[in-house]
């Protein structure tokens, strides 16, 4: 196994506010109001947990799976919610980046002809190309929140 190299600036302008978006849309789908004073620390702890497992010499995705158990107890026991709507919240929200994550870089391979490599090339690069997957994050959250809301 490889270990994957995140420059420091990757982690903080794309690792953190990505992982943020995890933690926002899990509240959203599992109907908890915002609380940015637990969002945001949140969204950092997964980040450096994901930075740190990545330095280690892991099999592929084992941090998306530590993640996803981090984001289900944290709404589990943070939150108390059920531990069903806490498992749903967490494996969708990660189901949604991989998504996004997909649909945005499978754009600017055929929109803009970028191969991966050149996209992943820099640390500004790697940046740029993966936040319309944390915008996305962000509006999904917004949208599920003000749907439920509307119901309510």
């Amino acid at each position: 196994m490889i270990a994957i190299d995140i420059p420091l600036i990757v982690l903080i302008f794309q690792g953190i506010p990505e992982e943020i978006g995890i933690v926002t849309l899990a509240y959203a789908i599992a109907g908890i109001p915002f609380r940015w004073k637990e969002l945001i620390p949140m969204g950092t702890v997964l980040a450096l947990t994901a930075y740190f497992l990545r330095l280690c010499n892991l099999p592929f995705g084992t941090h998306t799976i530590v993640l996803v158990v981090l984001v289900f107890l944290f709404l589990t026991l943070r939150s108390k919610k059920d531990v069903s709507v806490s498992l749903f919240a967490s494996l969708v929200s990660y189901m949604f980046l991989i998504v996004f994550e997909f649909i945005s870089i499978n754009l600017f391979i055929v929109v803009l002809n970028i191969p991966v490599e050149a996209m992943f090339a820099d640390s500004i690069g790697r940046i740029l190309f993966t936040e319309p997957q944390v915008i996305l994050l962000f509006i999904t959250a917004f949208l599920i929140r003000r749907k439920k809301m509307a119901h309510d």
